[in-house]
């Protein structure tokens, strides 16, 4: 696989490509990526994903944040390892503007299509007019194929980031972990906070987000954290609470604690990442620090309990 290409259109070649936001690089996904390497195998190309950011919804309805499944940059990485290229293309109000014609004309002499693979809901260029049905019809003018590629469908239903949102808003992690095909992953610098837990007996390191990422049900989780620089992980095992902390004040921000299990050392500035395995239990409002404390010693004991 080559090095992940972030900025511009490198020199390609013949090519087979697919297009999309890819957020979580789920199982969906990697069946459409086995799809365009099989396809540019086939017709002697390379196989290229094109990966447009900004997320195009951020810039067809401005002041809107997408919730992501995963750092942009970790969605880079992970799709280096199921295609020949990666490229972000960058998305703006020229690009959403280009008719699909214009759009694929754009990207020679860079790339020489030898197909497009596209699943029969997906559509690009302007108004989404890219159909599966109107790309075919592009690329039997051109010469080049456009591969339709069916939905993977799981329990009954096709894969999607729609679904695995939906999954985590319940707390279901097996759900998600199962459309991903890994556990979620959450990636956060760790910041100074106000030290409650410190105080409760319980140290947690508090994390601030460069992405807004989409976050699991409010609750206590069992989770996985690695940091690289500090010599944690990977797999270290940690209780990751996702909330308001209603027993102390709510002011509707929703926090993310990690409090790693036999561990102790300054985390301050260093990024982890936290994989989430299962919800232990939801978030609830204590009559009392010590009844909160009571109940945090529980959860570490049913943590290390399913940990076996």
């Amino acid at each position: 696989m080559s090095a992940v290409e972030v900025t511009g259109l490198p020199a390609i070649g013949p090519a087979v490509i697919t297009l999309g936001v890819f957020d979580g690089v789920h199982l969906g996904h990697r069946h459409v990526l086995a799809a365009t390497a099989v396809a540019a195998r086939d017709r002697g190309a390379s196989s290229v994903a094109l990966v447009f950011a900004p997320h195009p919804d951020e810039v067809i309805r401005p002041g809107v944040v997408v919730e992501r499944l995963l750092p942009p940059e970790v969605t880079l990485e992970r799709l280096a390892a199921h295609a020949d290229h990666v490229v972000e293309l960058r998305f703006d109000d020229a690009v959403r503007a280009l008719d699909p014609e214009a759009f694929l004309a754009a990207l020679g002499p860079a790339i020489e299509l030898r197909g497009i693979t596209m699943t029969p809901d997906s559509a690009f260029g302007r108004a989404r007019a890219g159909t599966l049905d109107r790309i075919s019809e592009i690329g039997a003018v051109n010469g080049w194929e456009c591969i339709a590629v069916g939905p993977l469908v799981l329990n009954g239903s096709p894969v999607s980031s729609t679904r695995i949102r939906s999954a985590l808003a319940s707390g279901d992690m097996g759900e998600a972990s199962s459309l991903l095909g890994r556990q979620p992953l959450l990636r956060g610098t760790v910041v100074h906070g106000d030290e409650r837990g410190r105080e409760l007996g319980f140290p947690t390191a508090n994390l601030a987000f460069a992405y807004r990422p989409a976050l699991p049900a409010l609750g206590i989780y069992l989770g996985r954290v690695h940091v690289p620089d500090r010599g944690v992980g990977p797999g270290h095992p940690a209780l990751v609470s996702v909330g308001v902390r209603p027993t102390f004040h709510d002011d509707g921000r929703v926090l993310v604690e990690v409090y790693l299990l036999d561990w102790d050392g300054d985390l301050y500035d260093a990024v982890l990442d936290v994989e989430i395995e299962e919800r232990l239990r939801p978030e609830r409002r204590f009559e009392s620090a010590d009844a909160l404390v009571t109940q945090m010693r529980m959860d570490e004991a049913d943590a290390r309990a399913r940990i076996g």
